[in-house]
């Protein structure tokens, strides 16, 4: 049973940068794809990005593309969510997630508590 705690988030202004972590207990997270998704108030739970367990494949939605970044570091068990050029619209609770399988979809077997960043105009 793999169990995920995400930090990291906060209030910054737009334009502003923040990272979140995932840190990953009683599992490894290196076998598993990881991912970051987000919920905004009233809305569907979105995919914001993926990686593989190697770290060489990524994904992301088109909305981040370019001022988001993923990363991981296995020996660490923790994987990054890099947020750059943040806007109003990137306001959400944002969710780690690990699975063997990436999919944009939210259909991954682990979740961890989410994170909320808001982000002011």
């Amino acid at each position: 049973q793999v169990q995920l705690v995400e930090s990291g988030g906060g209030l910054v202004q737009a334009g502003g940068s923040l990272r979140l972590s995932c840190a990953a207990f009683g599992g490894t997270v290196r076998n598993y794809h990881m991912g970051w998704f987000r919920q905004a108030p009233g809305k569907e739970r979105e995919f914001v990005a993926a990686i593989s367990w190697s770290g060489d494949n990524t994904h992301y939605a088109d909305s981040v593309k370019g001022r988001f970044t993923i990363s991981r570091d296995n020996a660490k068990n923790t994987v990054y969510l890099q947020m750059n050029s943040l806007k109003p619209e990137d306001t959400a609770v944002y969710y780690c997630a690990a699975d063997r399988v990436m999919t944009i979809s939210t259909m991954w077997d682990y979740w961890g508590q989410g994170t909320q960043v808001t982000v002011s105009s």
